[in-house]
């Protein structure tokens, strides 16, 4: 962060539930910034607010003299909040997805255009200390052409959602890592949907689909599996890269380049197992990377954040999913 003069960016958080609990705490930790107000008509429930009081509602919020925000509501309340945020000039980060709607999301992203703010959505899967090694390690060419990317996000039904289903929850995760780690947005998308759980959303889902660049990609999430997964497997003409967002391990398995005298596998032409790279990464955690970040993009010293528009091509790829799969279509962007 460049040095400054100024005193630290008056922050505000709305919405204390299990993620603002969360930005309170990274919030307060980092440097730079202060948190001055918080708000949430239900209340404190995790018993974060400390001194501050809890306000009722994001125009309380403002009255407090923020110049930025931290939106933590539910998804159906992430386009109210922010038109009003972006309306009284207050830099913004919402948390995934940037709204409920692509038509909200594109309003709430042109509001803060607009008004020459910070927008930025809250994919902090971006942030992990794995995802940023691959990608610098993409970039430099490690893996020359990039074939397929695959990811799995799997674990038990998270009783703290009630508004969306997984796709929206967990899929858009993936969907925004995808497009960040290749650097091409989707082409199209087809996918297939269950509803195991007795709820109204969708509790799993299978999605395959391309991107402008030729990857192929797909996406195993669901809610209802005993064993947890946070994996991104990135294929390519060298190997493939395996990053575990859940311990931050970063792996590399090479194409072997050791001659085989075993005719059946010679006359396959595919490739061979070579060595097996695990590297050693310095971990921090993702959410404190993601609020510098932020914090910097106010200040206007960085550009690493996930911009609004990106947050809405990735809900563009999330809503195209919903449809391929209930229309059992292949649905192009």
């Amino acid at each position: 962060m460049t040095t400054t003069t100024r005193g630290p960016v008056r922050v505000g958080l709305i919405g204390l539930g299990s993620m603002g609990r969360h930005h309170a705490r990274v919030i307060r930790a980092t440097p730079g910034v202060e948190l001055v107000a918080v708000a949430d008509p239900a209340g404190d429930t995790y018993g974060v607010a400390g001194g501050l009081e809890v306000l009722p509602d994001v125009e309380a919020l403002i009255a407090a003299g923020i110049e930025a925000a931290m939106v933590a509501v539910p998804t159906v309340y992430h386009e109210q909040v922010g038109l009003t945020l972006a309306a009284a000039g207050v830099h913004t980060m919402i948390e995934k997805p940037i709204a409920h709607t692509v038509e909200a999301g594109r309003r709430v992203a042109r509001a803060f255009t607009d008004a020459g703010l910070v927008g930025a959505v809250g994919y902090v899967e971006r942030c992990n200390p794995a995802v940023m090694e691959l990608r610098r390690r993409l970039a430099a060419g490690e893996l020359g052409q990039v074939y397929q990317i695959q990811t799995r996000r799997q674990g038990p039904f998270p009783a703290r959602i009630s508004d969306v289903g997984v796709v929206k929850d967990l899929a858009t995760h993936d969907v925004d890592l995808t497009a960040f780690i290749a650097g091409s947005a989707y082409r199209q998308v087809a996918a297939q949907v269950t509803h195991r759980s007795g709820r109204e959303h969708e509790d799993m889902v299978l999605a395959t689909g391309v991107l402008e660049s030729g990857v192929i990609v797909n996406h195993v999430v669901n809610w209802l599996s005993p064993m947890k997964e946070r994996t991104t497997v990135v294929t390519g003409e060298r190997g493939a890269f395996v990053a575990d967002t859940m311990s931050g391990d970063l792996i590399f398995y090479a194409n072997g380049t050791v001659p085989t005298t075993w005719d059946r596998v010679a006359h396959f032409r595919g490739v061979t197992e070579g060595d097996v790279v695990r590297y050693a990464l310095p971990k921090r955690e993702p959410l404190a990377v993601e609020q510098e970040n932020f914090r910097d993009a106010v200040l206007g010293n960085g550009v690493d954040i996930v911009t609004m528009d990106q947050g809405v091509h990735t809900l563009s790829v999330i809503e195209a999913i919903l449809t391929a799969a209930r229309e059992g279509t292949t649905v192009s962007l």
